[in-house]
């Protein structure tokens, strides 16, 4: 692949947490970051609801709340409120309400569409941090791996859309991504994961890593630290 970027481990994060159940068996798993959904979906949680899950999270988990076109300001508000660590940007935001956001929260994931011509210019919204998604963002589907090509070289591509425990290697070895993103594909129900597809996906993705991983004490950032 392209992005001249390998890292040392495979960031794993298990997204559209709804319960602390979920969100302490993706930990127990091995998960690096679980993410909670604040735009419109079936997954919507509230933020009072994330910050009694997030406050008995271990601190090395890196906590992201998903918001889809909501104004910097309320970004930032649900943010805090939240108590999760960082945003992730899921619409169809501008790199000036990008970057308004990152000013506040110091870790920031902005989501684009694979094909779309915004992925080309990925390095213009100030975060390096990339989710590459299917055409229609949050619908589980697959894309063309291939795509994913368009990124600007030097991000930390995370791939997401449509992966499942039976297709994350391949798409690792396809994309060779800095971290994988995983919601529907780990679930039993909607908003419900599966213990055992958690286990897998984390499993399977850790083992197809470039290098090998090494562990939460070689974690490409100390999410901790404040």
């Amino acid at each position: 692949m392209v992005h001249g970027y390998r890292s040392t481990c495979m960031f794993v994060k298990i997204c559209g947490i709804t319960n602390e159940d979920d969100a302490l068996l993706s930990v127990a798993m091995g998960a690096d970051a679980v993410g909670f959904i604040f735009a419109p979906s079936t997954r919507q949680v509230s933020a009072q609801l994330v910050f009694d899950i997030t406050r008995r999270l271990p601190p090395e988990i890196l906590t992201v709340g998903v918001f889809r076109d909501e104004h910097p300001s309320r970004v930032i508000d649900i943010v805090n409120r939240s108590g999760v660590k960082a945003a992730q940007l899921h619409g169809n935001e501008s790199p000036a309400q990008t970057a308004e956001v990152a000013a506040s929260i110091r870790w920031v994931i902005k989501a684009f569409a694979a094909g779309s011509s915004t992925l080309t210019q990925a390095d213009r919204y100030g975060t390096p941090m990339v989710l590459v998604d299917a055409p229609s963002p949050g619908s589980g589907k697959v894309f063309d791996w291939d795509l994913a090509a368009e990124a600007p070289d030097g991000l930390q591509i995370i791939l997401a859309g449509g992966l499942t425990p039976d297709n994350v290697a391949a798409g690792i070895e396809a994309v060779e991504p800095w971290g994988v993103d995983v919601s529907s594909g780990v679930e039993r129900a909607p908003g419900r994961k599966d213990a055992m597809k958690v286990k897998r996906f984390i499993e399977h993705a850790r083992a197809a890593a470039p290098t090998p991983y090494l562990g939460p004490d070689e974690l490409p950032y100390d999410w901790a630290d404040e």
